[in-house]
Parts: C-alpha cells; structure tokens; sequence
C-alpha cells in the first residue's frame, strides 16, 4: 500500500498471517476513498490484470441498497470495465443456500470470470453470504467488504469467516476465505437504528470480556457518548475492537485453537437466535450468551457474583436485553439446540468461560445441568 494512501487514512489495520500481509482494514469517515482503495489494489498491473480490464459486481440487500446504492455505484462507475448490481431480500431468513444460487446464476449470466471482484455492502448477514459466494464459484474469487452495521464493522467482515444457515442451523455451510479489502466508513453508524447499533455492541462487549479489561472499563466510562454515537469515540471503539479480532484471528485463521474464544456467549446465544426462530437479533441473542457464559463462570468459580452481577447489569445501559420474557421456547429446547452447534468438537461441547474479566478460556466440561440452570436464570417467568 502507497505511503500516500497510508498518510490519508482514517485508520489502517494490515492483517497478516505468518508474517506476509494478506489484506487491509480500513477506517474512513465516508465512501470517499472507495475507488482510490481498489485502484491500490491493482496498482502495478496493466493489461487484463489493470482494474479497468476487470469487472466488479456489488452485492447487497434492499435495505441497504436503498440507503447507500446509489453513492456506491457513482463512485465506482467508470473505474472497473462494467459494473453490475445484485440485490436480494434483507434479513436472516434469506441467508440460505438458495440465495447463494440465485448469485451464482447472476454471476454466470453477466460472465463473471475469476478475475473479476465481488463486493459486500451490508451487514454480517451480505457479508457472509457474498464471502461463501465469493469462496465457492470458479472454486473462488475476490472480493471485499463494505460493512454498513456494527456489528460487521468490529466483527463479521473480519477474520474470512463465511456461511450460510441451513434449515435454521447457524452458519452450517460455509468456508475461509480472507477478503482483498475491508473498507469501514465508521459514519453511517450515525444512521443506524437503535436495535441493530446495540445488536453490534454486543460484540463490542465481548470482545473487552475476553481479551482486554481495560477496554471493557473503557466501554463503561463511555456509554453516553457511545450511546450519542459521538464520532470520535466511535471510531476508536470500531479501532479498539478491530484491533482485538484481527490479533486472534492472526494466531489462528481457521479456528484451530485460540480464534474459537471469540465464541463467547454464541453457543448458547445460537441456540436463543433458532429457539427465537431469528426474532432476536444475533447481538441481543449473544449478549443473552455471553450473560449465561458468566454465569456459568460464577458458578465454577471463576469470577465471583460480583463481577458476574456487573457483567450482567452492563449491557443494560446499551440497549441490549439480560432476561427473556413472554416466550414461547423453553430452556431445555436452547440446550438441545446447542448439541447441533457447530463449535461441537468430536461431540464435545467447546465451551468459552472467563477466568476473569479481560481473561476467556476454552472448557469442554460444560455439563448441560449447567447449561440448564444458566439459560433458566434468563428466563422470567410472568405470573397468571
């Protein structure tokens, strides 16, 4: 990457794996520098190779094309040789293999070829559908994210994880595969709507849980200017965190040991999310996990229930729930949902608990008497 375009970034995260560099994380406050960061990735090439030979195809939502489509198609007319759209329904229940289909059918018919790039506009939902997309057709080809959610923003658009759900299993088809760019304009989460900026934070939180203490007392002593979504604050805390994810998934791009720690609160909070039958946001659902995982870790001793107690109480001042209420699912349903998680190793549960706070740690001895009693402490039982 040019020393020019390093000089006029917002902020830059290079992700490396055993020491060669492999793609950038970029932090800008608009959708400005968009051509100029994909110019730098062919830069040196001519020929068919030259980004102006090469086709780009923008893959989003209707949400999120209605919001950003037409700014990204202004900026990126003109520098690639043809630049296509596709654009399917929002939401969960469309993160399936027939929407992957349906691109795969589009990509044939405007003959996208491997040197061609798709690009991700969206959330964590485009994200992984674009990335497994983007992994499987012609056995692979570029692309790059554009999260437009805090949630991808700090979490899903980083590390090369890909998927799609099947028949309400989450994430069970999928595979690795590292984007060329992750480009974060941190301002349109001035835009987004309470729900889904909450739902990102829950990532957030856990992210200060497992591996940084003093960032999680920082998350704390900001809330009312995160909560006001003040611009500087939000850009460190989408740098913070980027920061944390990107140091894990170095260690371990493919899930081997230390990346399943960011697992945090998703067992159980997967097994809410399908229980929920996708009502529950996947961040509300998490931080639901993430409060059960701590309770587990009180009952093991671990942390003790005060810390366990704060843990809890904290995520209530960032619009995200600590109990469910007026549902139609049982306790027993969620810990039999988490039998088909797919973090179950050789049919062992991995299991991520806090041996303090900043500090998570992989147990494949989580009993689902435990499990139980941690997912029954969510519950509120409404009297008659």
């Amino acid at each position: 990457m040019s020393e020019t375009v390093k000089e006029k970034a917002y902020g830059r995260l290079a992700v490396s794996f055993q020491k060669k560099p492999c793609y950038d994380i970029v932090l800008e406050h608009s959708f400005e520098r968009l051509p100029e960061e994909l110019l730098q990735l062919f830069q040196g090439e001519d020929g068919d190779n030259s980004l102006e030979k090469r086709n780009l195809c923008v893959i989003t939502d209707r949400n999120v094309d209605a919001l950003f489509g037409s700014e990204i198609k202004e900026l990126l007319q003109g520098i690639c040789k043809e630049l296509f759209f596709y654009v399917f329904s929002a939401g969960e229940e469309h993160k399936t293999l027939e929407t992957v289909s349906d691109i795969y059918r589009f990509l044939i018919e405007k003959r996208i070829t491997r040197k061609d790039m798709l690009i991700a506009l969206g959330g964590g939902v485009v994200g992984d559908i674009v990335g497994f997309a983007a992994a499987s057709y012609l056995r692979g080809i570029d692309f790059i994210q554009i999260p437009t959610t805090l949630l991808a923003q700090v979490d899903s658009s980083i590390g090369g994880k890909t998927g799609v759900d099947f028949e309400q299993y989450k994430n069970m088809v999928g595979a690795f595969h590292m984007p060329r760019l992750v480009y974060t304009n941190v301002s349109v989460l001035k835009e987004l709507d309470e729900r889904q900026f909450a739902s990102g934070f829950a990532e957030i939180m856990k992210h200060g849980l497992i591996k940084d203490g003093k960032y999680y007392e920082w998350l704390l002593g900001n809330i009312y200017e995160i909560n006001d979504r003040d611009m500087d604050v939000l850009r460190e805390m989408v740098y913070r965190s980027c920061v944390i994810k990107k140091k894990v998934v170095e260690k371990d791009p493919t899930e081997k040991g230390e990346r399943a720690l960011l697992n945090f609160g998703h067992t159980i909070g997967h097994g809410i999310e399908k229980a929920s039958n996708f009502t529950l946001l996947h961040g509300e659902c998490v931080a639901l996990g993430c409060i059960a995982a701590a309770n587990i870790s009180c009952m093991r001793h671990l942390i003790g229930e005060d810390e366990y107690l704060e843990i809890r109480d904290m995520f209530v001042p960032f619009g995200l729930p600590i109990t469910l209420r007026n549902i139609d699912f049982t306790a027993e349903e969620v810990v039999e949902n988490t039998k088909s998680d797919k973090k179950n190793a050789s049919g062992t549960l991995r299991f991520i608990l806090l041996n303090r706070l900043g500090k998570a740690v992989i147990d494949e001895n989580v009993t689902e008497k435990e499990l139980l009693q941690a997912v029954e402490d969510l519950i509120i039982h409404e009297e008659a």
